[in-house]
């Protein structure tokens, strides 16, 4: 019996799916999420796909981990722990070309792009996803880009690293965007606020304008 999961690096709990699967052919799902989570232990912090394989008869459990998916990686490659729920306005992060490359170089024999360059453009898709800027643009403006050859010098070589210089020059860039974003932010939790003060105090006041007392 194989059951499929994505479950937390490392801290795997228990749920319904194994209790119903296993709980019938007495299996220890205590022993499985054993396995899992020591299976899973390198990857603390992210959602990881894994296959859990039991034999009925006697019992015996073997894990079979993936790799996590693209959106996993590139949180962790920046730190984030969520995208963002208003992608076009707000923005979690700055990625360079060059960890662009080194992720899709990772999942590559799971995306199954027919070259290096294909799968830099399906991670740079992601990133539209979950409010990645790539280069300091927008990751949809990116995707145009590796299209028209803007990057293939970079995806030819393989570059996976970028220099100290250019990654204090993204987090500058995202510092200046992220002040921008906390002020819009504010202004709308403002403006929520005062509909919310004015909504209330046209209930508890008296008649409204133009009525008869």
């Amino acid at each position: 019996m194989k059951i499929n999961l994505l479950v937390e690096g490392g801290n795997m709990k228990p749920g319904p799916t194994l209790s119903q699967k296993l709980g019938p052919i007495g299996v220890n799902i205590g022993q499985v999420i054993s396995k899992v989570n020591e299976a899973t232990k390198g990857f603390a912090g992210m959602k990881v796909p894994v296959e859990v394989d039991v034999d009925p008869s006697s019992k015996e459990i073997s894990v079979q981990v993936f790799s996590p998916p693209v959106s996993e990686l590139l949180k962790r490659e920046l730190g984030i722990e969520k995208g963002s729920g208003m992608q076009n306005k707000i923005k979690v992060q700055n990625i360079s070309i060059e960890q662009i490359i080194s992720i899709a170089k990772r999942k590559m024999p799971d995306l199954l792009c027919k070259d290096l360059k294909a799968a830099v453009k399906t991670v740079v898709g992601t990133c539209v996803s979950l409010g990645i800027l790539v280069e300091s643009k927008p990751a949809k403006e990116v995707e145009e880009e590796i299209e028209q050859g803007k990057y293939d010098k970079e995806i030819n070589e393989e570059r996976t690293e970028p220099s100290e210089e250019k990654k204090a020059k993204l987090q500058q860039h995202f510092t200046k965007i992220k002040e921008e974003q906390d002020k819009f932010l504010k202004s709308i939790k403002g403006s929520d606020e005062e509909g919310t003060s004015g909504n209330s105090s046209n209930k508890k006041g008296g008649s409204p304008a133009g009525s008869k007392k």
